[in-house]
């Protein structure tokens, strides 16, 4: 697709041509650092980077360039998650420049969550920049050498860009163009939204394919395990965005309760092994938030283990 810029192991994996799989971990609500790297330690072996989210859900947590810190001290690497809503354009620039003095090479540029779903209801957004905005300032940094200002940067960062895609939301239509937006801001990989309506996805792929999307771009395929009827009922119902088709819900109901997680998994990695046969499917976005000692299983029995080494 294209030459590898940066040092990033996931970039390298993806330029290879191998299935990428990345996963993600929250941070804790406190200060104690263990958390994070025993999250970390349960997936490392079986994932090719790790997500650190930033202050999820608007619930105020340890700062994702920290906790990636944390990780980059593990010899793991980090994908940094950066959102909008809590910083302007100097402070932005700063946590870039702060990742790349560590040596972190991923990042994943977002939004955020609205604050009134947070701890914090009161807390006021900043959307200084926006998410398409923020992937131009990281582009620019990196391959400009320069700051929004203008001024010269000194050791310009190398970072690999990502983005988040939803092709579940509404309108429909509009999903392709807004990812194609992303790619010209300059999204180098895309990590997607929980896919449990197969079809609907395989035919965004489709969508994006016919564009020659999948050319530019590196898409990461966001797999979720549900746990449970209720929780696949919840998200169907509450979550925006989200798409669980009724034959999901009615799976996992008909499944007795001690069996539900089981069968969750089952789903999960059934899905995996469906879309690895779908043309421009680059990798696996395994998002198993405070349930990581599944990742794992999951990795091992969609085949996606042993992982590469570059």
């Amino acid at each position: 697709m294209k030459d590898v810029k940066t040092p990033s192991k996931l970039e390298k994996i993806l330029a290879a041509g191998h299935p990428a799989v990345t996963s993600e971990c929250g941070p804790p609500r406190g200060s104690d650092p263990e958390v994070i790297v025993k999250k970390a330690e349960l997936i490392k072996d079986y994932v090719d980077s790790v997500n650190i989210t930033d202050n999820q859900t608007s619930v105020t947590r340890m700062c994702s360039l920290a906790a990636c810190i944390r990780l980059k001290l593990l010899g793991l690497d980090p994908v940094l998650q950066m959102v909008t809503r809590d910083r302007n354009r100097i402070a932005l620039q700063s946590d870039i420049l702060g990742a790349a003095s560590f040596d972190i090479h991923n990042m994943l540029c977002l939004s955020g969550d609205h604050q009134s779903f947070g701890d914090c209801a009161q807390g006021q957004n900043v959307h200084d920049l926006d998410s398409m905005q923020l992937l131009q300032t990281v582009r620019l940094m990196r391959d400009e050498g320069k700051f929004l200002g203008g001024g010269d940067i000194e050791r310009p960062p190398k970072i690999f860009v990502g983005a988040a895609a939803n092709p579940f939301a509404d309108p429909f239509e509009i999903r392709i163009p807004r990812l194609a937006k992303k790619i010209a801001a300059g999204a180098e990989f895309i990590q997607t939204q929980c896919i449990y309506n197969l079809d609907k996805f395989e035919e965004w792929m489709k969508l994006a394919r016919d564009r020659g999307l999948h050319e530019k771009v590196y898409i990461l395929a966001g797999m979720t395990p549900m746990k449970s009827a209720g929780m696949a009922r919840y998200m169907k119902k509450r979550v925006p965005g989200m798409d669980v088709p009724d034959e999901v819900v009615k799976r996992l109901a008909d499944t007795p309760k001690e069996k539900q997680a089981e069968v969750g998994i089952d789903i999960c990695v059934e899905s995996i092994q469906r879309l690895k046969e779908c043309e421009g499917v680059a990798g696996f976005h395994v998002m198993a938030i405070e349930w990581e000692e599944k990742v794992p299983e999951i990795v091992e029995r969609a085949g996606l283990y042993p992982r590469p080494e570059l």
